[in-house]
């Protein structure tokens, strides 16, 4: 076995190409230039929603809508108390797949994350975009959307931020203009969030509970 490990490793070594080892060195240097501060604005718009009992509903493209989905079933379970305090609400607009589709075909690709909001958002609610660069036309206009419906407009991006930089409350901009390195960020940001939003989902169950032991409930 340590044989065949041995030449399965030289088998690799070719001239030119990278290794894992500098691909994430490159993430850690970029980490140290993260927009804490915002990242932080945009955990407190999130606790805040929840708190009020509004939806989150977040949107991207590509690899940006997986991490949507992601984002979705971290807050929705990940971040659920076990007792009875509010639960957050969050929605993925890149899961209906068969309305995203009927609304592509119908009325135009632009219009797929619009559309839905049109039907769900409310005053207040949470719009949340993904977009490594900033400028997919869907997401723009969804956030448009969203600001014109009264929500709450919040987003992460790449490279210079484009235009969702512009139409959010609350923009984290990652400072990079490599797609993968992007990404992963991105990533890293939204479990970020989701643990920031899990600890005063906590806090706030344990007020509930401390207040309901002392009416004798």
């Amino acid at each position: 076995m340590a044989a065949l490990n041995d030449h399965a490793t030289r088998s690799w070594e070719r001239p030119g190409l990278g290794s894992s080892e500098h691909y994430f060195q490159r993430l850690s240097r970029l980490a140290l230039q993260l927009p804490y501060q915002s990242i932080d604005a945009i955990a407190g718009v999130l606790s805040q929603a929840f708190d009020e009992g509004r939806t989150v509903f977040v949107f991207g493209n590509g690899g940006s809508a997986a991490s949507a989905s992601h984002m979705m079933c971290d807050m929705n379970k990940g971040a659920a108390p076990c007792g009875r305090a509010r639960r957050p609400k969050v929605m993925a607009l890149t899961d209906n797949v068969p309305l995203m589709t009927a609304w592509a075909n119908d009325s135009g690709y632009e219009q797929i994350f619009a559309e839905q909001l049109r039907n769900y958002l409310e005053p207040r609610d949470v719009a949340f975009a993904i977009s490594c660069s900033g400028d997919s036309a869907n997401v723009l206009l969804g956030l448009r959307t969203a600001r014109e419906m009264g929500a709450i407009t919040v987003g992460v991006a790449g490279y210079q931020g484009g235009e969702v930089k512009h139409l959010c409350d609350v923009c984290a901009v990652v400072p990079s203009n490599e797609m993968r390195i992007i990404e992963d960020m991105h990533h890293a940001i939204l479990h970020s969030l989701s643990e920031t939003v899990t600890g005063h989902v906590q806090a706030r169950e344990a007020q509930v509970l401390a207040a309901a032991r002392k009416n004798g409930r």
